[in-house]
């Protein structure tokens, strides 16, 4: 019995970790993400926390060249300057302390698209200018598109074939303040569309209760920021529920994109699978007393 047992957890075992070299199939080339956060709807807190410890969790941190963040450029009229504020620390906070729990991206800089605006364009536009046939630039279109139309009218027309942008809310795509869709297109880049992640990333909170009493705390550090988006009382739609719909994105990436076939429309499960099997076999160092 004993040794049926044993067989039985080494082939259990030996299947969890093909399924996960499966899963982890990324398209050749480095990623970019574009992120708002800023702006009335706060579901880049979560999107954030979510998007950088997936890189991590998939061993793709070193992939990542460009992250910035607060990228909708012109205030909207439903939140204050002073909640604006608050949201621009908050996005630098979910940004640098998941970074700094998970490991692995001290090579980047994140930037505040608003507050170091010329160094956003110019960070982006370099990895653009890198980007070749066998190198290509996969930008995240997590927020509205200005940044990215600044940082593609800065460099040269010939690099912009070996540009993708990933989408998948017109939200996004039409909500610039100084570039329409159209335009980020007519720069010549690959359009790269994927359905609505709201659909399957937007949940009752009670559906992150596993996140919330985890104990390693890298987890619950992500519920708490994801947690801050839905008491942050500025819209109403936010409310009772936990939100990573951008990192629906990165998970398709990952996952393979539109190469690789990847996963289209991921959920929690797919998000929490990936994210535990990560902690599971790197636990948490525990500080001595």
């Amino acid at each position: 019995m004993h040794h049926k047992i044993s067989l039985f957890l080494f082939v259990f075992s030996m299947i969890s970790i093909s399924v996960t070299a499966q899963i982890v199939k990324p398209p050749i080339g480095r990623i970019a993400i574009v992120a708002d956060g800023n702006s009335p709807d706060p579901d880049d807190l979560g999107g954030t926390a979510i998007s950088i410890a997936l890189l991590r969790a998939a061993g793709l941190e070193n992939r990542l060249v460009h992250y910035s963040h607060s990228c909708d450029l012109v205030r909207d009229d439903r939140i204050s300057e002073k909640a604006e504020k608050e949201r621009h620390h908050l996005m630098q906070v979910a940004c640098d302390m998941t970074a700094r729990r998970w490991g692995g991206f001290e090579q980047l800089t994140f930037y505040d698209a608003i507050w170091q605006k010329d160094e956003t364009i110019n960070d982006l536009a370099w990895a653009i200018n890198a980007s070749s046939a066998e190198d290509p630039l996969w930008i995240i279109e997590a927020g509205e598109p200005d940044i990215i139309g600044m940082a593609l009218k800065k460099t040269p027309n010939e690099k912009h074939q070996y540009v993708k942008v990933v989408t998948h809310h017109p939200a996004n795509d039409n909500a610039g303040d100084f570039y329409t869709w159209q335009q980020i297109l007519d720069f010549g880049i690959e359009e790269v569309r994927i359905p609505d992640q709201n659909i399957k990333l937007k949940v009752d909170i009670e559906q992150w209760d596993w996140a919330k009493n985890h104990e390693d705390s890298r987890i619950r550090l992500i519920w708490t920021i994801g947690n801050i988006a839905e008491l942050d009382n500025i819209v109403n739609f936010q409310k009772g529920k936990w939100d990573c719909s951008d990192a629906g994105m990165i998970l398709y990436w990952i996952t393979g994109a539109n190469v690789n076939d990847g996963l289209k429309q991921g959920g929690i499960e797919d998000v929490k699978n990936m994210l535990l099997k990560y902690i599971n076999k790197n636990p948490e160092i525990k500080r001595k007393k």
